[in-house]
């Protein structure tokens, strides 16, 4: 039997399946494992390429097997990252099995147009963590705010939109009072919405704290429209800022540059693919819009932002407005720099 020089290892919750090859191409060893076998397996082998999917659990395990000395890269599985053949699919053969599927990996790893990301560090996805529950807080507590805004539209009492107002329209229900029945649903809600904000409130501390200890996120930060949330969760999710070549690679990585629709020598621009990362991709839009409500506050002028504004709809004028904010932090995280102004 020769030595095994890549495995290409399919992750799952507790059946893993492995396939291994030599340096000529040979199978050398195609099993399952069970999770408590996995790293025993490793541990017996020599060191060596081992690709894994880029899925849940796969940065825990990649850690986990570069502390047995083994080289691990990560890929996307989907082919729709940036870059030719840059995911895991286009090399599954006919059939879905687990075994096609480690096959697979183990072929597209030693690729040389393979695109890998980067492995996480604990510290790194504790970050994500932190961002997750936050926005799955958000979301809940933008459920019971609207629950309780429809609830009491129906004996009359409304207020203007906004999280702000919740508070306000709780106590137009108390001066005005409900009926017996409706009281304590609404108490119920009402104390269920300032549970919630405040748990929002605390993992917002965190993420604070988080963003003060990380020089790039503290350096990124620097940038207009740029928050302690943005540039955390950038710091914290962005690939080796080497895979892409040019700032317009990361716009479009982020799903903020339009998608082409080319035929018969005729180019054509649609709307953004909304490819990549929702959050962050929202994130940046939602600072873009901040930048645009100060600008107009400051009256006309010559600038290229009222300018846009003269002529687009603001949401346009957004979009294209997070590209920019996306290419400055291509060049922040290439060079190492904070972000410095423009003379006016």
């Amino acid at each position: 039997m020769g030595k095994i020089t890549t495995v290409g290892l399919d992750l799952a919750k507790n059946v893993f399946q492995v396939h291994g090859v030599s340096d000529d191409g040979r199978v050398l060893v195609r099993r399952q494992l069970r999770r408590r076998q996995v790293l025993a397996f490793f541990e017996k082998l020599p060191p060596c390429l081992v690709g894994l999917e880029a899925c849940a659990g796969a940065h825990y395990w990649a850690r986990e097997l570069r502390a047995l000395g083994h080289e691990v890269r990560l890929m996307p599985p989907s082919a729709a990252s940036p870059g030719p053949r840059s995911g895991v699919k286009p090399y599954v053969k006919r059939g879905k099995t687990d075994a096609a599927d480690a096959a697979a990996i183990c072929e597209a790893v030693t690729r040389p147009s393979m695109r890998f990301v980067p492995v996480k560090t604990s510290d790194q996805q504790a970050v994500l963590l932190q961002h997750r529950a936050r926005d799955f807080l958000v979301r809940q507590l933008t459920q019971i705010a609207n629950a309780i805004r429809a609830h009491l539209g129906e004996f009359g009492i409304v207020a203007p939109k906004g999280m702000h107002n919740v508070e306000r329209l709780l106590g137009r229900a108390a001066e005005d009072g409900l009926p017996a029945n409706a009281e304590a649903p609404i108490n119920l809600l009402a104390a269920q919405f300032r549970e919630t904000r405040a748990k929002v409130e605390e993992v917002t501390a965190l993420i604070k704290a988080a963003q003060g200890r990380d020089a790039t996120a503290a350096r990124l930060a620097t940038v207009p429209g740029v928050g302690v949330l943005t540039s955390s969760v950038i710091a914290a999710t962005t690939p080796e800022v080497a895979n892409f070549r040019r700032a317009r690679d990361f716009a479009a990585w982020l799903g903020l540059t339009p998608k082409p629709h080319s035929s018969g020598g005729k180019e054509r621009l649609g709307r953004i693919s909304k490819m990549g990362n929702r959050y962050i991709r929202r994130l940046l839009y939602l600072g873009a819009m901040a930048q645009i409500s100060a600008r107009r506050r400051r009256g006309p002028g010559d600038d290229w932002l009222w300018k846009m504004l003269e002529k687009k709809p603001a949401k346009l004028v957004a979009i294209a407005l997070a590209n920019r904010m996306a290419r400055t932090i291509w060049a922040l995280l290439k060079t190492g720099e904070s972000y410095r102004a423009r003379p006016a």
